[in-house]
C-alpha cells in the first residue's frame, strides 16, 4: 500500500513519529515491568523485566541485526513478507518466557499478560501469511486492555482508545495498512487480551 503523496509534509511527520513511539516492540518491552510494579511492587518490577528481556528484547535485536544486514526493511517490518522470521522468534521467546515465569512462579497477573502475547501472536501470525494485519493495532489495543487491569479502568480504556485510533490514524496515514487491517489489529489484540485476563480471573 503506497503512501499517500498528498499529505502535508506535517501529518506525514506525525504520523511517523507515532508510529515509531508506539512500535510494538517497545510496547512488549515497556508493558511487564510496568504491570509488575503496579501489581506487586518493585518485585513485580523485576519479574517484569526479565520478561521484558525475552518477549520484547530479543526479537527487537533479532529485528535490528535483520535490519542492519540488509534483510528486513525496517524496524516496522513494512515489508509483510520479511515478517515471518521475525515473528517465529518472537513467539519462541514469548514461549520461554512463560514457561520461565510459570516454574519460577511470578505474579499471576505478569504471567497472564504475557501468555495475552502469546495468545495475540497465534492468531495475527498467521493471518500475517497472507493479509498485512496490522500489528502496531494490535499490540497497542492488548496493552491497553492489560493496563485497564492495574490502572483505573474507566479512564485508562477512554484515554487508551484515543491513542489507538492515533496510532491506526498513523499507520494508514503513512499507507503501511488500510482501515481493514488496522481495524482488524485493534480487534484481536483486545479481543485476546480481554480473553486471556478473564481466563486468568484477572
Amino acid at each position: 500500500m503506497a503512501r499517500d503523496e498528498t499529505a502535508p509534509a506535517g501529518a506525514v511527520r506525525a504520523a511517523r513519529w507515532v508510529t515509531g513511539l508506539f512500535a510494538p516492540q517497545l510496547l512488549v518491552i515497556v508493558l511487564p515491568p510496568v504491570v509488575g510494579l503496579l501489581a506487586d511492587g518493585w518485585p513485580g518490577a523485576g519479574w517484569g523485566l526479565g520478561a521484558s528481556a525475552l518477549c520484547g528484547g530479543v526479537p527487537a535485536g533479532v529485528i535490528l541485526a535483520g535490519v542492519r544486514s540488509g534483510r528486513l526493511d525496517s524496524h516496522h517490518l513494512v515489508d509483510r513478507a520479511s515478517r515471518t522470521k521475525p515473528l517465529l522468534v518472537a513467539v519462541g521467546a514469548v514461549l520461554v518466557a512463560l514457561v520461565l515465569l510459570v516454574w519460577l512462579g511470578a505474579p499471576r497477573l505478569l504471567v497472564a499478560t504475557v501468555t495475552a502475547m502469546l495468545a495475540a501472536l497465534a492468531v495475527t501470525v498467521p493471518v500475517t501469511l497472507r493479509w498485512k494485519i496490522s500489528f502496531h493495532a494490535a499490540v497497542s489495543a492488548g496493552t491497553v486492555v492489560v493496563l485497564s487491569r492495574v490502572l483505573p479502568a474507566a479512564p485508562t480504556l477512554v484515554a487508551g482508545a484515543l491513542v489507538v485510533a492515533t496510532i491506526c490514524w498513523a499507520r494508514t496515514r503513512l499507507g503501511h495498512h488500510t482501515p481493514a487491517q488496522v481495524a482488524a489489529g485493534v480487534a484481536v489484540g483486545s479481543g485476546t487480551a480481554w480473553a486471556t485476563l478473564s481466563a486468568f480471573g484477572a
